[in-house]
């Protein structure tokens, strides 16, 4: 297999051509000697994701059996973070090893194919290491692919959701689903009544499931995007009967929770105007509901691939890999959505079970999705590129308890960023305006002690963690959104 490494990629290559520009294996560490190496990988995505699993108690009553059963086999990270916490930026960085603030990649609008080149993504390096490379669903935003970067891709969009440009939904989400969290009752009766394993995040799974039971004369990198919880939150009735409306119970929230955030915060919340119109509304408690309801589907067809994995001749010899690609908030600091700089949108599930990986285990460590690919790498025994910026979180997987001083980064446009360690979250606005929350005492992030003055010398140590570099943003294509 030929590949120009320098791609298309012309912002990497003019900003770090001296890591990105040659071929993977021209500068590469190398990894110590294999044992317990899994000879497969199978990452598992799904989109805007917060911590509402089982596994994280996130909510008490998220019903997901399947992350559960996962857990119990393997390391769950309590304390791991977005690169981005929005869909396009977190997922072209945790898949080419290259920050936001590297790429310029802050936006969905940002067009990541033009500007990280071949051969830097993960999915690109391991087939020059002896695997195949597959892909089925919402691996990279939607269908923004290279399809030369991968052996087999499946993708179908999803015909509840909207496209760019004023592209129109195939069908209309309701009453038992909602387009956006603001929208009221449907003015047409709708109920999804289709057969549960005719919907496209089953469909994803289903070739998923169908490309394990085939024969494979390699190694193999398989990625499975599973679009809920993200909206439309279209999924049968069932899930939702899960959650009665009487007994549900909404996030624990703060009255003008805003107060003491600086502007650039309460911007990146369009001033919790959404928040107000939900409580207006009267549908907050109805449209967590939708939320959780959306979780238990995508946790039954994670359950039908980690079975299917399980009767697989693969089933002993595979790393498995679930993460959510951003968080999502549901009322927490008066807001809905992502694009913040906060726990709800930059907290994610991250689960690592199969061989090398300690079982049941839990680690409060703070890390965050850049860590993915070098420590795939280093668990498959193949070189990690000099290019990729994240942490190796292999000796966490081998001892959960062990001391870790690394910090997890998120980042929202240029310049804004969270750094999290395990006591501390601290923010730094573009503006220079900062938030600072002890995660010990304040886990729900009520209180901005960026005004102690005791607090000056914790605030220094932590700033000296944000980036050195950060790149200008690419350009913005409505149309790649």
């Amino acid at each position: 297999m030929t590949k120009n490494p320098h791609g298309i990629g012309v912002l990497i290559a003019a900003t770090v051509a001296a890591t990105c520009a040659l071929p993977s294996h021209a500068h590469a560490e190398q990894t110590a000697a294999p044992e317990d190496r899994p000879q497969n990988i199978l990452l598992i995505i799904s989109d805007d994701l917060n911590s509402w699993i089982g596994p994280m108690g996130g909510h008490p009553q998220a019903r997901t059996p399947a992350l559960d059963k996962l857990a119990a086999r393997g390391v769950t990270f309590m304390n791991a973070h977005c690169p981005a916490p929005l869909c396009n930026p977190s997922r072209a960085a945790f898949m080419s090893g290259l920050r936001p603030s590297s790429t310029g990649i802050y936006l969905n609008g940002h067009y990541w194919v033009r500007y990280i080149g071949r051969g830097l993504c993960i999915n690109d390096h391991v087939r020059d290491h002896g695997f195949n490379s597959y892909a089925s669903g919402k691996v990279y935003h939607y269908n923004k692919y290279r399809a030369e970067d991968w052996d087999e891709v499946f993708y179908e969009r999803d015909d509840t959701l909207p496209g760019p440009v004023g592209r129109k939904a195939k069908r209309r989400p309701g009453p038992f689903g909602y387009r956006m969290f603001t929208d009221g009752e449907p003015t047409e009766p709708f109920n999804e009544k289709r057969d549960e394993r005719t919907l496209i995040d089953a469909r994803s799974v289903d070739w998923c499931i169908k490309k394990l039971g085939s024969k494979n004369d390699k190694r193999f990198f398989m990625a499975c995007g599973i679009h809920r919880p993200h909206t439309p939150w279209d999924v049968p009735k069932k899930y939702f009967d899960m959650y009665p409306l009487e007994t549900l119970e909404l996030p624990k929230t703060l009255k003008d929770d805003l107060a003491d955030v600086p502007p650039p915060g309460v911007d990146f919340t369009k001033g919790g105007k959404t928040h107000k119109t939900i409580l207006e509304m009267g549908i907050w408690k109805d449209r967590v509901r939708a939320y959780l309801a959306a979780i238990s589907f995508m946790d039954a067809q994670v359950g039908r691939l980690l079975d299917a994995l399980a009767e697989s001749p693969h089933a002993e010899n595979t790393v498995v890999v679930f993460v959510g690609d951003n968080g999502w908030h549901l009322g927490e600091k008066e807001h809905w959505g992502k694009t913040t700089l906060w726990a709800p949108a930059s907290q994610v599930p991250m689960i690592w079970a199969g061989p090398g990986v300690a079982k049941g285990a839990k680690t409060e460590a703070a890390v965050d999705l850049m860590s993915l690919y070098p420590t795939l790498c280093d668990m498959a025994a193949i070189p990690t590129p000099k290019h990729v910026e994240g942490a190796n979180i292999k000796p966490l997987l081998k001892n959960p308890s062990m001391k870790w001083s690394q910090p997890a980064l998120t980042t929202m446009d240029k310049g804004n960023h969270a750094i999290t360690t395990a006591d501390w979250r601290y923010i730094r606005y573009d503006d220079g305006s900062e938030e600072l929350y002890n995660r010990k005492t304040d886990p729900r992030e009520w209180t901005n002690l960026a005004n102690k003055r005791e607090l000056k010398s914790v605030k220094r140590e932590l700033a000296a963690l944000l980036p050195k570099k950060n790149a200008a943003p690419v350009k913005y294509e409505a149309d790649k959104r």
